[in-house]
């Protein structure tokens, strides 16, 4: 077991870093949404904003232990990242909606469903993407 843990020390790491961030996200969205009637999209571009700096610095230093200074690496994180949340994630979310409204009336249990699914995807995404493009661990 340990040394299957070890494997997939830095998968691990991502989860928690994800889910810190999820709940960071989830949190600041359903607040902006059902306390000050933000409409959904503007309420997500904000909430995940706001998750995207935590992600950035927690997947650097805790997820792949990343000393890298490039410049471009937050460019890069940024690309990724933004196409996960503002183009793939409300893709999602509105697909979603579109599937299951006609059998759910409440509109926050439709908008927690789409968030989820979105949310899985994005981390597929993101963990493939960050892996490869901005946290690459450097050739010995």
């Amino acid at each position: 077991m340990e040394k299957l843990l070890k494997k997939h020390a830095e998968k691990i790491r991502f989860i928690v870093v994800g889910g810190l961030n999820t709940l960071i996200d989830f949190s600041i969205l359903f607040f902006l949404v059902n306390i000050f009637s933000t409409p959904v999209f503007f309420g997500n571009i904000i909430s995940t904003s706001v998750a995207l700096i935590f992600s950035f610095f927690a997947n650097k230093k805790f997820t792949f232990k990343n000393n890298n200074t490039d410049k471009l690496q937050m460019a890069y994180f940024l690309l990724i990242t933004l196409v996960g949340l503002w183009i793939i994630q409300p893709i999602i979310i509105n697909l979603v909606k579109l599937l299951v409204e006609q059998w759910l009336l409440n509109s926050s249990v439709i908008l927690l469903i789409g968030k989820l699914i979105a949310t899985c995807v994005t981390l597929v995404w993101n963990y493939l993407l960050y892996s490869k493009f901005v946290f690459k661990k450097d050739k010995i």
